[in-house]
């Protein structure tokens, strides 16, 4: 059995709900779904404790903030080894700016950041300042987001 054919309808809405507001109350999540509360409750607990849910975050608006400025940086490293991976994974994990950071294959980079600074002097400061002098960078190419088409934290839970 497959790990995911063991949610049923209500796991899955319970998932599909809680993925467009994780703040929704156990009152609110269960008239949603169609359970009454302690069912739904205990659900999420399971749920919670077997780690398909991780977390709840709290999404902010990033321009409302200040955050204009979205880029793609891919990292080219000098050598492909597990000590200069370490020392960049364990460097990278220190900015705040880095929003995600993939290893990658197919490309000519070794790894994919995406960053949110305010704007260009915040992002050449943090290239200059952090990225660049991390240990075993060899070459950075930057790409700079100038429209958001579609952007989700869901995942399509219509596989499971």
């Amino acid at each position: 059995m497959s790990e995911a054919s063991k949610f049923d309808k209500f796991d899955r809405r319970i998932l599909e709900a809680l993925q467009r507001d994780g703040g929704l109350s156990n009152q609110a999540l269960a008239e949603r779904i169609g359970l009454s509360s302690s069912p739904c409750l205990r659900r999420v607990k399971q749920l919670e404790d077997s780690g398909v849910i991780e977390r709840r975050v709290t999404l902010l608006n990033r321009r409302k903030l200040g955050f204009t400025l979205t880029a793609f940086i891919q990292i080219s490293m000098d050598r492909h080894t597990p000590e200069r991976f370490d020392v960049f994974e364990s460097e990278i994990q220190c900015c705040p700016e880095v929003q995600a950071c993939y290893l990658i294959t197919g490309q000519d980079a070794d790894y994919l950041l995406k960053i949110v600074v305010p704007d260009m002097d915040h992002y050449q400061t943090f290239l200059l300042n952090k990225i660049t002098r991390i240990k075993g960078v060899s070459g950075v190419h930057s790409s700079f987001v100038m429209r958001r088409v579609v952007e989700s934290t869901a995942l399509p839970l219509g596989y499971l």
